[in-house]
């Protein structure tokens, strides 16, 4: 028998039977896993409960999900925590908000638990691979620590959320690349998630806004990358 402590999940949703089906598959599978039936409930169990996952529902009584992932993204303790937004909307609004706070995935209802249990693994899976390689990056006048997700920046420390870190070690890792859209999608956010090109945009624009406009330039119709000159 495995020492090994349990993957713990958080399932955040208003419909009990959404919770009983979910909990029950995932427990099948060996997940620890606590519930939520609405965002304020989710912030505070969140903190308690420090999940590794979170099944978070976007349209919800008193806090919708969206203010709900801001809120714990927020947390220094959920730095790391995979969110993977639940819904039964498909508007595209609803996605580009959901990433634009932080999302890790996105999966549109009625869900298959075995289908959501495979996302799951999938993010454990490409998270393995990250950590292997190499911790830190130093370029210009940034130093990027991917064990903190911190940047020094000329002895000023900034702390990105995960995506938008993501993306920019990515890019300073292949200094002076030009990528696409869709190519860094797939990088950062994986072949399997379905995710709009405009969410690149967005993580551009935020990583920008924090550490300045001057690393990372557009190449108009093409892509982005991070400029080593």
């Amino acid at each position: 028998m495995s020492d090994k402590p349990k993957i713990k999940v958080l399932v955040v949703d208003d419909e009990p039977d959404i919770i009983e089906i979910l909990t029950y598959n995932l427990e099948k599978e060996g997940y620890e896993v606590a519930s939520a039936s609405d965002g304020v409930k989710a912030v505070q169990t969140a903190g308690k409960f420090k999940p590794d996952v979170i099944l978070l529902d976007i349209m919800m009584p008193n806090q919708d999900g969206v203010e709900t992932c801001r809120q714990i993204r927020d947390m220094e303790e959920l730095k790391n925590t995979f969110i993977i937004f639940l819904t039964a909307r498909s508007e595209e609004y609803s996605e580009v908000a959901a990433f634009d706070v932080g999302a890790d995935d996105y999966i549109t209802k009625p869900i298959k638990p075995r289908a959501l249990v495979s996302r799951i693994a999938a993010l454990f899976r490409r998270e393995s691979k990250k950590e292997q390689e190499v911790s830190q990056i130093k370029i210009k006048d940034l130093t990027i620590d991917r064990s903190s997700f911190t940047i020094d920046q000329g002895g000023k420390t900034i702390t990105l959320p995960k995506k938008e870190f993501e993306l920019l070690y990515f890019l300073a890792k292949n200094p002076n690349m030009v990528f696409s859209r869709d190519e860094l999608l797939q990088n950062i956010w994986g072949a399997d998630v379905f995710v709009l090109a405009r969410t690149v945009d967005v993580h551009i624009r935020k990583v920008r806004e924090k550490i300045g406009d001057h690393y990372i330039t557009t190449v108009k119709g093409v892509g982005y990358k991070f400029d080593h000159n």
